[in-house]
């Protein structure tokens, strides 16, 4: 019994130094999340040809509204239920955490393959730094990184930590379907095939 404990404890250990290594670091707060999992955090290239997926992306809750932000660059949408009726990921993030410029070229290559098909990104800047608080610099950082979807400014992380509760993370990646559930939930890097996969999925379901 004893020796199966310590096994036990030893495999969580490694678990959270794997996560925590994976996204950029961490903000605890004591709200609490929608219903969700995250999937392990990984990265891959992209395959040649869209998937069919195998089954249905499950469904993880109702995702929250983006409330009490300091606006919206890039876009002339003021809310997520603006964009009911599309596929929408919902990525908190910030132009200073190296994790978040990791998964960018994943991000820019869904977004190029799927846009035109009722696919839209929603980037919530959460800064962790006073220096990424700054909307020119947000804007100027946006376009040296190739973020050219719309981008919501969680200054002080109301939402940030709405949505995640607990420990949160940058980057956490959402994926909403057209009635606006969360059908994908990612901490940190992901596999781009698992991302598209969903995508693929939500585009075809009919709205609810």
């Amino acid at each position: 019994m004893r020796r199966t404990a310590r096994l036990n404890l030893g495999a969580l250990v490694v678990t959270l130094a794997a996560l925590a290594t994976a996204a950029c670091g961490g903000d605890s707060a004591d709200t609490t999340p929608p219903a969700t999992s995250s999937t392990e955090p990984d990265t891959a290239s992209s395959p040649s040809t869209a998937p069919t997926p195998s089954t249905a992306p499950p469904m993880l809750g109702n995702a929250l509204a983006l409330t009490e932000l300091d606006g919206w660059l890039q876009s002339d949408v003021t809310s997520l239920e603006e964009l009911r009726g599309q596929v929408v990921i919902v990525q908190f993030w910030t132009f200073g955490c190296s994790s978040c410029k990791a998964v960018l070229p994943e991000m820019q290559q869904i977004y190029a393959g799927y846009s035109n098909d009722g696919l839209e990104i929603v980037g919530v800047h959460s800064p962790e730094f006073t220096y990424e608080e700054d909307p020119e610099a947000i804007l100027t950082a946006a376009r040296e990184l190739g973020v050219t979807w719309p981008i919501a400014l969680d200054t002080d992380r109301r939402n940030f930590h709405a949505w995640q509760g607990g420990r949160a993370y940058w980057p956490r990646t959402y994926v909403l379907d057209k009635s606006g559930l969360i059908r994908y939930d990612n901490i940190g890097g992901f596999p781009y095939e698992d991302l598209e996969e969903t995508v693929v999925a939500l585009l075809a379901e009919p709205q609810s």
